[in-house]
């Protein structure tokens, strides 16, 4: 269960500009790039065993991706269903053939694959980066045209229409409520019914953890009973049902509780047929793991999926870490959905083994990192790290690095993992010169050159030594303390510590809304903080003027992506909808206030004579003015995390998280510019695996809307249209929870 992003300081009224771009905004643009996964040279290396055991786990990832659908939009299952069935029956050539036929352009076809490749990719119609709706670029007569003119719609005309009726005037639909995923009148999201508002979303965790129930799989209902009283039902996501068997750790959970005036009745199985297919191919995975410990990860994830349980979900995420070096890996990723889409990759094992280098060196890195040795973990927990070719990435989007678990409890005392994404590396930030937004022409071409390198060594820092680094300060129920409280300084105040989690607090539950965006932003800067150790960029084999050049491209991107975040800020609500870009403006806003003319932000007339932008970064004060900003800032990120000082921590990243019109920057007005100049994030085309006969081959797909189109159509050969009946059906159980919004 997530919380929509809480606003952050000043919330300006909506100006005529903002609505006049709104369709530029929703749409994905024809052009917008696409790329090929390619693990082809990974998979081939595989071993038999290998390959059946990275098959079976990718198509458990795919099955729980679909889950994804259930919790983007009211709208999305029909989408896809419908989406589904048109490309099924015809393929995007075919489909092509009728469009031109029945009077779209070639234009307005591929807009319409573009939007299915969008659907397909994002798990949904919202984007997975940002929360934004988008919505197909073509008039809705011409697709309802096409709709009707479709083999599928002569195969099953009723079945057909229906799905129209169902979403296709939300399918274009941008009423203000429905623009991005958020709460009540901030926008839609299916983790609440449509009436939970902040205050709801707030009240049930308080619940939970007076429980020590965890969120992470869990969606939240509200109604009212026939006296008034207002009642929630937290449901979790399993493949049994309330009334099954329950195991021990869950018996005392599973019923109604009173809670400050309420009633909350804990249930569980949500999206139980999807998790069913889940577990079976889980089960099958298992046969072919190469130890006891990917065995035990995999017995664990099991009874999660099939009881509902997080505490087992949690165990084998500590059976995974215990795994070292496997060559295929699985870990199970939080994206838009708490669990269980998850990826599986195969090592890269040239970049890994300067990772492996990054490892050695990580705790002599940390006694650089600029807070008192108490703010340090007592013991640096040794993590895997390493390189992945992405074979399967099922859920809402694909990152470049991640550190996991995401359970910080884990991570604070038992370890965790890093792996960085080499195929997507490769492909996602390659960039045209013409595409470059807001750097000089000299910049430009250092950019293109060093973007990648400058990348690695960012990744490796932030996920390593970012979210690998820092204490948190915990008093367990039964008063012991991990720390000393008559001996510990508050470096910020010199005084000692007052403040600290209590038995049950988490980090994620402490800081709620902010917490994602915060902890990215410190893992940014630990990034940045570090990449100016010329031994760890010896590391990455560089040294001399190109080390000189990664420091500066790297810090250089940086305040880019401060002012690239812009787009994914609302003024109307006054939220970001991004944890990663709103740290990146945050970051960016840092910078600015250390002056001495490091970074500068001008307004200026592109050379098509509209309103563009310039960024410059002063190298030569990158060591001088930018390291001791980002150290000040740095220090009192962690000071803040370590000792649980939740309204210290609002304050501060809710001052460098505000966007106003005020100058010199005028944020509000860049915004537009940054809209106006945006390029659209990549999309994916991932493989698909099969069996033939013992063994598994692999399929790939052109880098095309239409190649990524056919992935999905070949997806669930099996059982495309007994997976789409409980897509439907699940969407029906519940749609009258939204059915005010819609």
């Amino acid at each position: 269960m997530t919380t929509a992003p809480e606003a952050a300081g000043h919330r300006p009224a909506i100006r005529a500009t903002c609505v006049a771009m709104v369709d530029s905004q929703y749409v994905l643009p024809n052009d917008v790039g696409l790329a090929l996964l390619d693990c082809s040279e990974a998979f081939r290396l595989l071993l038999r065993s290998e390959r059946l055991y990275a098959h079976y786990l990718s198509r458990a990832c795919w099955y729980g991706g679909l889950v994804v659908l259930l919790q983007t939009s009211p709208e999305a299952p029909a989408i896809y269903v419908l989406l589904s069935r048109l490309f099924r029956a015809q393929d995007p050539d075919q489909l092509g053939e009728l469009a031109r036929s029945t009077g779209l352009t070639d234009q307005e076809y591929q807009a319409f694959l573009v939007y299915a490749a969008g659907v397909f990719s994002n798990m949904g119609n919202y984007k997975s980066f940002g929360d934004t709706k988008f919505v197909p670029n073509l008039p809705k007569d011409k697709l309802r045209q096409l709709i009707w003119q479709s083999q599928a719609f002569q195969e099953q005309p009723e079945e057909m229409e229906s799905l129209w009726d169902r979403c296709g005037e939300l399918m274009f639909s941008l009423d203000p409520q429905q623009r991005q995923l958020g709460l009540r009148e901030k926008g839609i999201t299916t983790y609440f019914s449509g009436n939970c508002c902040l205050e709801d979303a707030q009240l049930a965790q308080k619940f939970l953890d007076s429980q020590n129930i965890s969120a992470y799989n869990t969606r939240l209902f509200k109604e009212k009973d026939k006296a008034g009283q207002t009642c929630y039902e937290v449901r979790l996501a399993s493949v049994l049902s309330t009334d099954a068997p329950v195991d021990h750790e869950l018996a005392p959970k599973l019923r109604t509780f009173e809670f400050e005036g309420c009633t909350f009745r804990v249930t569980r199985g949500d999206y139980a047929p999807l998790l069913e297919r889940v577990v079976e191919n889980l089960q099958r995975t298992k046969t072919h793991a190469a130890n006891t410990n990917q065995e035990h990860m995999l017995e664990h994830y099991i009874r999660s999926f099939t009881q509902g349980s997080i505490a087992a979900h949690k165990e084998g995420s500590r059976c995974w870490i215990r795994d070292k070096g496997p060559i295929v890996e699985s870990p199970v990723h939080s994206t838009r959905s708490p669990s269980p889409p998850g990826f599986v990759a195969v090592v890269n094992k040239a970049m890994s083994a300067k990772f492996a280098q990054l490892v050695e060196s990580a705790e002599q890195l940390l006694l650089e990192l600029p807070w008192p040795r108490a703010f340090e973990k007592d013991t640096f927990l040794t993590p895997d790290f390493t390189s992945l070719d992405v074979l399967t990435f099922a859920g809402s989007g694909i990152p470049a690095g991640i550190n996991i678990p995401n359970y910080d409890d884990i991570r604070q005392t038992e370890g965790f993992k890093n792996v960085s994404l080499g195929n997507v590396l490769s492909v996602a930030y390659a960039t045209q010169k013409d595409k470059l937004t807001f750097l000089t022409e000299e910049d430009k071409d250092l950019y293109i050159k060093w973007k990648g390198p400058s990348f690695e060594v960012q990744v490796g820092l932030h996920e390593l030594l970012g979210h690998g680094s820092g204490k948190l300060f915990v008093q367990e129920e039964k008063g012991t303390c991990n720390f000393d409280r008559e001996a510990v300084i508050n470096p910020e105040t010199g005084e000692l510590i007052q403040s600290w989690y209590q038995g049950g607090e988490t980090w994620d539950s402490k800081f709620s809304t902010i917490a994602s965006s915060y902890e990215e932003c410190r893992a940014e800067c630990v990034g940045l903080y570090l990449c100016l150790n010329k031994d760890v960029l010896r590391i990455f084999e560089l040294e001399g003027e190109d080390a000189e050049d990664v420091i500066y491209i790297n810090w250089l991107n940086m305040v880019r992506a401060g002012l690239l975040g812009l787009e994914f800020y609302t003024p109307e609500t006054g939220t970001w909808r991004q944890a990663h870009m709103q740290a990146r403006f945050v970051i960016l806003r840092v910078l600015l206030e250390a002056g001495e003319g490091l970074v500068s932000l001008q307004h200026t007339t592109g050379a098509d004579g509209k309103p563009d932008a310039l960024i410059t970064l002063d190298r030569n004060k990158i060591l001088p003015v930018g390291k001791p900003a980002i150290e000040r800032f740095l220090r009192r990120l962690q000071v803040l995390k370590s000792t649980a000082d939740v309204a210290g921590g609002r304050a501060l990243y809710g001052r460098f998280s505000a966007v106003t019109d005020e100058g010199p920057e005028r944020f509000l007005s860049l915004r537009d510019t940054v809209l106006l100049r945006k390029e659209a994030r990549k999309m994916f085309v991932q493989a698909n695996t099969r069996l033939e006969g013992e063994d598994v081959t692999l399929v790939q797909y052109e880098g095309t809307a239409a190649g990524l189109i056919r992935s999905f159509s070949e997806r669930f050969p099996e059982d495309a249209e007994l997976l789409e009946r409980h897509l439907l059906e699940l969407s029906d159980a519940d749609a009258h929870f939204w059915a005010s919004q819609g």
